[in-house]
């Protein structure tokens, strides 16, 4: 079903003249634009509006005619306010069509959470997110291809956050963690400290609203047990794959995946140690669409973006996958970074993931 499709399901449904979104992932999703001017903002400077028949946005008279040129379609019209009279709520409220829903708070108007309607991916989906997974891994790796022991965690974000930027691609979150730290921590925010014997780089990146999740390991005087812990990780995060496309297939949840990552943290010889990180779950227009848990009720829907991340103590496997009921395409995979066959467990097949480079 297309967008706009699903949209004119939700009005039946619901019984409403029209619906908006001004939370920058769904505005991406449905105009391909940008709205956001202050990143610490949970609703953007433009919210898109569908009654039916066509997308309209509206927004203020600052912002206007940089959306005209700038981050909208032609077939896009654009209302506007002036900024010294009211705010994108009341904007919003004066011209739509109602009774109405909203993904933010627009007085008098039911809320609307727009994560299942986001999901599953479009063609055109998918084809945007081959280019920033592509992109994105590309950078990371030219990073991580020169780091140095002497390095420090935040010398290092510092370079992925520029590289990322440079290919117009925002960073919301950039993890590195040298030797020790990576050692001790599940989440590794940079710091002054160096990197020392080996480095976990993890990023999520975002483009047109499309989130990309990756983890890439470098060793200079890796610890004996590191190969085998990475190997572990990446073991579990194969078969949350295979586990991912079974269970959409059969049309399950995603606690049924994360049963199959508890079974196969049991085979690997790590049993307790998915309750000590989140495991990941489907990205798309956020960096996780939903993040499975034991009882995790959300449909597993095909074809969709999966980023599963499982940790054993100081290794870590992630990257982002475009599974569907025919295959799994790797996203962010550049066929130049060290990889290994890796079989899943309880599952056939094996799948190549992202090795450790050794420096």
């Amino acid at each position: 079903m297309t967008k706009l499709g699903r949209l004119d399901s939700l009005l039946d449904a619901r019984d409403l003249q029209s619906v908006w979104f001004a939370r920058p992932n769904s505005f991406a999703w449905l105009t391909g634009g940008n709205n956001v001017v202050d990143r610490e903002g949970d609703v953007g400077v433009a919210a898109v509006g569908y009654d039916g028949d066509a997308l309209r946005v509206v927004t203020d008279n600052i912002e206007a005619p940089r959306l005209r040129d700038e981050e909208l379609p032609d077939d896009i019209a654009v209302a506007e306010y002036e900024w010294y009279e009211g705010s994108l709520a009341e904007g919003v409220a004066a011209r739509a069509a109602t009774p109405a829903a909203a993904d933010f708070d627009v007085p008098g108007f039911e809320s609307v959470d727009a994560s299942t309607l986001r999901r599953p991916l479009t063609d055109e989906d998918a084809a945007a997110y081959r280019e920033l997974g592509g992109e994105t891994a590309a950078a990371v790796e030219a990073i991580c291809r020169e780091l140095t022991p002497d390095d420090t965690e935040r010398e290092v974000a510092s370079a992925l956050r520029g590289a990322l930027d440079s290919r117009g691609i925002e960073t919301p979150v950039a993890l590195v963690g040298g030797s020790d730290r990576a050692q001790r921590y599940r989440h590794y925010t940079p710091t002054d400290a160096e990197l020392g014997d080996y480095a976990l780089v993890s990023v999520t990146a975002e483009r047109a609203g499309l989130h990309a999740s990756l983890t890439r390991t470098v060793a200079f005087d890796p610890p004996e047990w590191l190969e085998a812990r990475h190997r572990a990780a990446a073991r579990v995060e194969t078969t949350a794959l295979a586990a991912t496309q079974q269970v959409g297939i059969d049309g399950g949840t995603g606690g049924d995946v994360f049963a199959e990552i508890q079974s196969a943290y049991e085979g690997v010889g790590h049993p307790d140690e998915w309750q000590r990180h989140h495991q990941g779950g489907a990205a798309g227009y956020a960096g996780r669409e939903w993040i499975a848990t034991p009882t995790t009720d959300d449909d597993v829907r095909l074809p969709m973006a999966f980023a599963w991340n499982p940790t054993v103590r100081g290794a870590k496997s992630e990257g982002t996958v475009l599974v569907s009921e025919d295959g799994m395409e790797l996203l962010t995979e550049t066929g130049r970074w060290p990889t290994d066959a890796v079989s899943a467990v309880g599952f056939e097949g094996s799948l190549p993931r992202p090795g450790v480079l050794e420096r």
